[in-house]
């Protein structure tokens, strides 16, 4: 197949490609690296990347950062921010890419464990890990032509572990082949509309 991944070069892409990597062709994309350069963000952008591959068998999204910080001092700026940012960039990559996607193919976004086991500091982001999660479950009964779509929803990632010391108590970390193995399974499956936990 050929694999469209955004955020290749973020912890999740790699992760992501780790379980992709034999018999597919993969793109990578990124905002400043990768095969071809994207910004999620930018429906211009996006619409010339897609372009400029032109078909796909399947694209994964590994993009975007989400606020973390306390509820009390948040400020809506900030939380409009991450929703645009973790989640409108993900979004963007489906509504904008069917077209480019083949018959049968598939999207897999990435949301995360904070909408069903949070944080303190973490509302933001619980927000838009449940958001991701809904539009997925939302979408995957409309998709045109066979196509199919999921989330992967890890918890905390082993490396990424220490960037995030001290949010995470309790927490165990979850290997990146378990999540590469995810995306295997959403990709290389049959399952739709499925938001595939990894904990």
């Amino acid at each position: 197949m050929r694999i469209l991944v955004c955020g290749a070069e973020g912890t999740v892409g790699k992760a992501a490609i780790s379980g992709l990597a034999k018999g597919h062709e993969i793109i990578k994309a990124g905002r400043k690296s990768g095969d071809v350069h994207v910004d999620v963000n930018d429906e211009t952008s996006v619409r010339a990347m897609y372009q400029k591959l032109g078909k796909v068998d399947a694209v994964v999204a590994c993009t975007g950062h989400s606020y973390f910080g306390p509820v009390a001092g948040m400020t809506p700026t900030q939380f409009i921010d991450g929703l645009k940012d973790k989640v409108m960039g993900q979004v963007n990559l489906v509504l904008l890419g069917m077209d480019f996607v083949n018959d049968g193919g598939s999207f897999t976004l990435t949301s995360g464990i904070l909408s069903r086991d949070p944080i303190r500091q973490g509302a933001n982001a619980a927000a838009c890990d449940g958001a991701l999660d809904a539009f997925v479950i939302g979408a995957a009964i409309e998709m045109p032509r066979g196509l199919r779509i999921n989330a992967i929803s890890p918890g905390l990632l082993a490396a990424a572990a220490q960037k995030y010391d001290g949010f995470f108590p309790g927490h165990v970390p979850v290997l990146n082949e378990r999540i590469g193995f995810a995306f295997a399974k959403s990709i290389e499956g049959a399952v739709n509309g499925q938001i595939i936990c990894v904990d």
